[in-house]
């Protein structure tokens, strides 16, 4: 994802983001990483290992979708 796509993304995604305590999470990369699931039709647990581990990817998918983003 170039800086431009991501700073088009980048408030979407901070918006539906709720403070939880924990370490936060590079939205970039996981944002990345669902791009990769849409674009290659792959089932999650293919997900590269760059994109994190893809259940940690796949539960934040699951977050903003059920937030409405």
């Amino acid at each position: 994802m170039t800086d431009d796509e991501w700073a088009f993304f980048e408030h979407f995604i901070l918006a539906a983001c709720a403070p939880n305590g924990r370490k936060p999470t590079n939205h970039r990369i996981v944002l990345d990483g669902i791009f990769w699931i849409a674009r290659t039709g792959s089932p999650w647990r293919d997900l590269p290992e760059e994109f994190g581990k893809w259940s940690s990817v796949y539960r934040q998918f699951r977050r903003w979708t059920l937030s409405g983003l």
